[in-house]
């Protein structure tokens, strides 16, 4: 059980740690895409789904990235 928490796994945990954070930064990005454009205009469902999509590219990089370095951060550490 040891092995799995040493750096030749650190690329597995970056992994999972990006599905875990996928949904709930994916739902805060839409919320706020669809706050912003309420204030400036009226929304309908193309509009919706297009800014459905723009927050999952946006929360996949950026889950991407920060597991990336939280992983490496974290497995650097090691004596």
């Amino acid at each position: 059980m040891e092995a799995l928490f040493t750096r030749d796994y650190m690329y597995l945990w970056a992994f999972v740690l990006m599905v875990m954070l996928f949904l709930p930064v994916r739902q805060l990005i839409h919320v706020l895409y669809i706050r912003r454009a309420q204030r400036t205009s009226d929304l309908d469902d193309e509009e919706t789904r297009r800014l459905r999509k723009r927050a999952t590219v946006t929360a996949a990089l950026l889950c991407f990235v920060f597991s990336l370095l939280y992983s490496h951060h974290l497995f650097q550490a090691e004596p």
